[in-house]
């Protein structure tokens, strides 16, 4: 049996809006997998190979730090921060500068925390 990575879902109170922000952060269309459903939305599909972002309308607020997150490959750091908050995201004000590379902790519309990351070659 081979297992293989789908996608991941995050919980939220605006699907579709998320779905927006990381259709546009991303590149990748956002997808009608849940048809009209309110309370679901999809970037990416499930038939193109890669794994998708599926936003799930839940009823409680994001009370504390997501123990898991996205990290999001930039070719240069400050251009993808002014990305993320041309798209209605912002900086966390956390920011690491590594021999590989420089990583900066942001947040989507809701609040959920993910990582921009400029490795250097």
């Amino acid at each position: 049996m081979a297992n293989r990575w789908a996608g991941i879902t995050i919980d939220c109170a605006y699907p579709s809006r998320l779905a927006s922000f990381w259709s546009a952060m991303l590149s990748i269309p956002i997808t009608a997998e849940h048809g009209d459903d309110p309370g679901w939305a999809t970037v990416g599909s499930r038939y193109d190979g890669k794994p998708r972002l599926t936003f799930q309308r839940v009823a409680e607020p994001k009370t504390g730090k997501v123990r898991i997150h996205l990290d999001i490959e930039v070719d240069e750091i400050e251009a993808g921060r002014r990305q993320v908050e041309n798209l209605g995201g912002h900086w966390s004000g956390e920011r690491h500068d590594y021999d590989e590379g420089v990583v900066m902790v942001m947040r989507d519309p809701e609040d959920h925390e993910f990582c921009l990351v400029q490795y250097f070659r």
